[in-house]
């Protein structure tokens, strides 16, 4: 046996057994030596030259394809990037940009990164890398990563435009671990009331997590709004971490099983910082995985109220493999159970009916109405205390439901979001004015209370449309059922610019309305009618 497939061997044996490697083996021989012969065959005799390495990974990925939505091939070029998602950080200059007319923006700085550390400045243009001129040449975002980003402790130079100062200034910077936050904000949303936006359940998000549930603990939290909106998932260990920071003793959050598999059990085990105290966890068609793990763990046992729109519907565990030319495998190995017993997966025999899903749920008026929700009774289930009727089948469909609110979307607000308009208008006002502003304002909570998105700012507003973009041609009609979510969105992104993300969701959310309905039932003691422990 060669050393490759001794390692081979070992791995698999430790995973799966003796017994199933003997399986494996008798198999696989066949159908490899097939598989390597069509290959071979391709390539030494099809009439045109083609591209072998292409053709086993188009062949892979169709495999993967036949298998289930959720098991997919990851390229090399890709792997890197998609791991750094996971392992919530990866290396670069500590810089968010944006691109506008050709040329790279940094929106702010990563606190505590390299580029803070010496001096890089929001509002400053990117003009040179390493001596290549990259303004002005079309430059796109990957690209701009790929000459950031790079090995840790290597060194880049950059060439830097600065408002008011007629030569570029020159900084050589010390690539560093950047982390990737997976809480977007949290802060109290009234004397009692804390909220907290996670959108992954990455390595670090435990850390992120503990440190603001503790800053809201001290500023007075006894009620808590955990908002999973958009948050496709993660790790499996970490849901189960974060839902045991809400459940006590050693109650079961979640269990798997898989033909390979046998059945395990996740469950809780510490103290953890919020087992008591009022909960409300917001979900919407786009929470998947871990964040239906914690929330189905949630409502399973009756210790808080979910609130939204029924969830995505994925039940399916994945593991990582590394194949051996860098690239990776992420397939399926078992399935997902809540602790009722209910298996949340949606059904995926048909692979375009569950791609179109979401739309088919729009089309069917789900989004809208609960009443469009429709589940048989044998996927009915009883959580653990109170007996109340859940469901199982295609997501977690929440206590309380709240319907997508299209009122004041138009067609031209639409087009102003999807041209950019937002964020390059907010980089364009800055301009000049950044510390003008911030003397003005000296903190965030006075912006929020006195910054007014006024007549002469909304008509600096479309004179930069006109320039910008000539053929987006302002309809008032349209303007009229969209101005409160525009000049909403206006100062919701000029607050991104001049401090982060927490201070955008902390003013943007205002337009939250399954937010705002878990607050209502905070407020006014809703919580109650579902009868939680």
């Amino acid at each position: 046996m060669t050393l490759s497939k001794s390692i081979f061997f070992l791995f698999f044996v430790s995973l799966f057994g003796l017994n199933s490697y003997s399986q494996y083996y008798s198999e696989q021989s066949g159908a490899s030596q097939k598989f390597q012969q069509v290959i071979s065959s391709i390539k030494n005799m099809y009439v045109d030259q083609v591209d072998a390495d292409k053709l086993t990974e188009d062949a892979i990925i169709s495999m993967l394809e036949k298998l289930d939505p959720h098991s997919t091939y990851i390229p090399k070029e890709d792997a890197d990037e998609a791991q750094s998602q996971i392992d919530g950080s990866f290396v670069g200059i500590g810089v968010r940009f944006q691109i506008m007319k050709d040329t790279v923006t940094f929106i702010n700085t990563i606190p505590g990164g390299p580029s803070e550390k010496i001096g890089i400045q929001a509002g400053d243009q990117l003009i040179k890398v390493d001596g290549e001129l990259v303004a002005g040449t079309g430059i796109k975002n990957n690209a701009v990563r790929k000459k950031l980003m790079g090995v840790k402790d290597t060194k880049v130079k950059v060439s830097l435009k600065r408002q008011g100062i007629a030569e570029l200034l020159d900084f050589t910077i010390t690539r560093d671990k950047i982390p990737i936050f997976s809480v977007d904000s949290y802060y109290m949303i009234d004397d009692k009331i804390g909220y907290i936006k996670l959108n992954s359940f990455s390595r670090t998000s435990m850390e992120e997590m503990t440190k603001a549930m503790s800053s809201l603990k001290q500023k007075g939290m006894t009620k808590l709004i955990l908002d999973l909106q958009d948050n496709g998932g993660g790790l499996l260990d970490v849901a189960q971490k974060l839902a045991d920071e809400f459940l006590s003793g050693n109650k079961l959050i979640v269990y798997s099983e898989g033909r390979m598999q046998p059945k395990s059990e996740l469950r809780a085990g510490k103290n953890g910082m919020f087992e008591k105290g009022d909960l409300v966890v917001l979900v919407d068609e786009f929470s998947a995985s871990a964040s239906e793990i914690v929330s189905g763990a949630i409502q399973d046992w009756d210790r808080g109220a979910i609130v939204g729109r029924r969830t995505f519907g994925k039940g399916l565990v994945q593991r990582p493999i590394d194949l051996i030319d860098g690239s990776e495998m992420r397939l399926t190995i078992a399935r997902y159970y809540t602790p009722t017993g209910r298996f949340i997966q949606k059904p995926y025999e048909d692979p375009e009916r569950y791609k179109k899903d979401i739309a088919q749920r729009y089309l069917s008026g789900e989004l809208m109405h609960v009443d469009s929700i429709k589940l048989p009774d044998s996927l009915k289930f009883k959580t653990m205390i109170t007996k109340r009727d859940v469901y199982s089948g295609g997501g977690i469909v929440p206590d309380f439901f709240v319907p997508l609110d299209t009122t004041d979307i138009s067609d031209y607000f639409g087009k102003l979001n999807r041209g950019g308009m937002f964020n390059n208008f907010g980089l364009y006002y800055l301009n000049g004015k950044r510390d003008r502003l911030k003397s003005k304002y000296p903190n965030f909570q006075m912006f929020k209370k006195e910054f007014y998105t006024d007549n002469e700012f909304m008509d600096d507003f479309f004179a930069f449309i006109s320039k910008e973009k000539p053929e987006l041609e302002f309809n008032e009609a349209e303007y009229k059922t969209s101005e409160n979510l525009i000049k909403l969105r206006l100062k919701a992104e000029i607050a991104q610019n001049l401090w982060g993300y927490p201070e955008f969701y902390e003013i943007y959310n205002e337009r939250n309305e399954i937010l705002q309905k878990g607050i209502s039932i905070l407020q006014n003691n809703d919580y109650s009618r579902i009868n939680l422990d």
